[in-house]
């Protein structure tokens, strides 16, 4: 066991809480970042795969637009979504969800909010060729594509029995997204036992993390997410969107949307699957209250009864998942 104890005030010592290695909470060491989901046959990381899939990445031509790149939306420089309540699409429409970081995307099991997608290389076509987003059909893009002598040399290296298809592109981009994992962050540290990573304040808010909290009822593990659905009671901002629902259609996935990663949370505001909330202040508060709408409302919710300090705590915590030294990228010259 770990006890996990800091000086409230001085000549005063406070054991917080012991936390066990294989008791019902999550013990210290389910913390630690494990291995990412292998990629399915076929796609296996090569310098060569990563390398065009860095490329198309930041290539506006995979939009009919040919102004929209993956990294219009997925930026690295606002932890790698676009800061915005919702995404902007094709034609300067909004649409309806937020736009999810891709960090850590590698560990998860669904993709999208509404998990329609069970790999990376189906998610990374999704928006190039729905047109609400990228816009882009898939026949003119293979021939714009192959029209480039620079993409014809990087596809040949990297998918020789593709060449330069649909499959091939969203392997590529698969293979590179692969690759945007979050680095070290003081809670990472303080769990290899650096007692002096993290503040006493995040101690406190680990134990109510863990505990009073409830939040690991659903944010669990290095990447702090269940691969889970759930309906936090969030008031709708115009149609209601079905969220898990449209993909399977069980009453409980009515409004339901995919357990969020907690790493990076500073740099990828506005929260919720719909941008509801700027801070997270406003994102506590809404699970303090146990939500909004009663409608089909998660059995996890329930109204919390933290205090301003315990509040305090819990931000103070989340703070401590933001990576040292974030995932940064240089952006690449386009193949010509």
């Amino acid at each position: 066991m770990r006890s996990i104890s800091f000086l409230t005030r001085p000549g005063f010592f406070l054991v917080l809480a012991c936390l066990s290695w294989g008791g019902a909470q999550a013990g210290i060491l389910d913390y630690r970042r494990p291995p990412i989901l292998p990629p399915p046959a076929g796609n296996e990381s090569t310098p060569a795969r990563v390398a065009l899939g860095k490329v198309l990445f930041f290539d506006p031509r995979l939009s009919g637009s040919k102004w929209i790149s993956c990294a219009t939306c997925h930026n690295p420089a606002l932890g790698w979504a676009d800061g915005l309540p919702t995404g902007i699409g094709h034609g300067m429409q909004n649409l309806a969800r937020s736009t999810p970081t891709v960090l850590n995307t590698a560990y998860n099991k669904f993709q999208f909010w509404d998990g329609r997608a069970r790999s990376l290389e189906e998610q990374a076509l999704g928006p190039i060729l729905n047109a609400g987003e990228m816009h882009r059909d898939i026949d003119g893009l293979l021939r714009d594509l192959s029209a480039i002598d620079g993409y014809r040399t990087m596809f040949a290296a990297a998918y020789r029995e593709d060449g330069i298809s649909e499959a091939a592109i969203g392997k590529a981009l698969a293979a590179y997204e692969r690759t945007l994992i979050t680095t070290e962050a003081p809670f990472d540290a303080w769990v290899e036992g650096n007692e002096s990573a993290i503040t006493d304040s995040a101690k406190r808010g680990f134990v109510l993390f863990e505990g009073k909290a409830k939040c690991n009822l659903c944010h669990q593990g290095f990447n702090f997410q269940d691969d889970g659905f759930h309906n936090l009671g969030l008031k709708e901002r115009g149609k209601p969107d079905p969220g898990r629902y449209a993909q399977r259609a069980l009453p409980a996935a009515r409004g339901a949307f995919k357990t969020p990663t907690l790493r990076e949370l500073s740099l990828t505001a506005p929260y919720m699957h719909n941008g509801a909330y700027a801070t997270l202040q406003q994102v506590i508060d809404h699970y303090n209250r146990g939500g909004d709408v009663r409608t089909n409302l998660s059995p996890n919710m329930h109204p919390l009864n933290l205090s301003t300090t315990e509040k305090s705590d819990l931000i103070e915590f989340l703070g401590a998942l933001n990576s040292t030294n974030p995932l940064t990228e240089t952006i690449p010259i386009l193949p010509q």
